[in-house]
């Protein structure tokens, strides 16, 4: 009985998730949104009064691992205890669902930077971008605007949309909104940032844990649509990224099948310490420098996996229904 019940709570859930990304999708594209702003106030007023940069490293390291567990904690209990008294478990996971999913913007956005460049509106190129990243804007070329757009679609899709529905899935609406808060939290505190160097640390691992199996699932579909093309050496190249912590086998990936130059040195501005240069990994050195079409293609890319892991699971939805009847 429990194996039978485990099948058909996939089912079940996977519509779940089809439901929710559809209606976000159709609410988003009238109403743009953002169910988590408040906590990501809150989450900067927070680091304003414990993260003190007079402290030791391990003093802020510690800090941070405090804030995340006296932020987070009592939420999950609060969910937990409330889920038990709601009666309709359909609206229950859907609402859980809606608010942990990202911002379903960021597809048109990159469109819009794309359009921009396209007519050599460079300043509207990085306005519209500046929302969606860390790092500084304004001394972008077109070559780095192309190339920062292509790596926020694809890390955007990645933390706050795929890796979402994979934890849903398979451990529940409760976890999948604990992660998009701990995401939530590595954004406000990123380690990138001096002044989050140290108190971001624990943000930043334990998003990436998360992520990790999502992002190998994803990685395995786009080393699945290279078949034909070159996926050996695709996997060849990308092998010893596998058991990484972090997301680097996804970029290299994406830049090996758009056969262009992502990563490098990117610049970030935390107002106290402006300007900041960081030296961040190169993927395929040797190939050209993207260009504003590759934004497109990128996107098709990206959405291509999303639809492959969208066909897959409804198949083995079927599967299982089939099964269980």
């Amino acid at each position: 009985m429990t194996d039978i019940n485990a099948l058909t709570s996939f089912s079940y859930q996977l519509l779940i998730l089809l439901t929710v990304i559809v209606s976000k999708a159709v609410v988003s594209h009238f109403i743009p949104h953002e169910p988590l702003r408040f906590f990501q106030f809150y989450c900067l007023q927070l680091s304003n009064k414990v993260n003190k940069q007079g402290n030791s490293s391990k003093q802020q390291t510690i800090a941070g691992f405090v804030a995340i567990i006296v932020t987070l904690l009592p939420i999950a209990i609060i969910l937990w205890l409330f889920e038990a008294f709601v009666e309709v478990d359909f609206l229950w996971q859907a609402l859980l669902l809606y608010v942990a999913l990202g911002a379903f913007g960021v597809a048109q956005a990159n469109k819009s930077i794309a359009q921009a460049l396209v007519a050599n509106q460079n300043y509207l190129a990085k306005q519209t971008l500046n929302p969606w990243v860390l790092r500084e804007t304004e001394t972008l070329s077109s070559l780095g605007l192309s190339k920062a757009s292509i790596e926020m679609y694809l890390l955007r899709t990645l933390q706050q949309g795929f890796t979402v529905a994979v934890i849903y899935i398979f451990f529940g609406p409760l976890l999948a909104i604990c992660y998009r808060l701990l995401l939530e939290m590595h954004y406000c505190w990123n380690c990138k940032l001096l002044k989050f160097n140290h108190f971001g640390r624990c943000a930043a691992l334990l998003s990436n844990i998360f992520q990790w199996l999502p992002v190998r699932l994803f990685t395995l579909l786009l080393l699945f649509i290279s078949i034909g093309k070159n996926f050996t050496l695709f996997w060849r190249l990308s092998k010893s990224l596998f058991f990484q912590l972090n997301n680097n086998i996804a970029l290299l990936l994406l830049a090996l099948n758009l056969e262009v130059k992502l990563g490098g040195v990117a610049l970030y501005d935390d107002n106290d310490n402006p300007k900041q240069k960081r030296y961040k990994t190169s993927f395929n050195d040797l190939a050209r420098q993207p260009q504003t079409t590759d934004i497109i293609h990128a996107q098709h890319k990206v959405n291509l996996v999303l639809y492959l892991y969208a066909f897959f699971s409804i198949v083995l939805a079927v599967i299982i229904e089939t099964m269980v009847s």
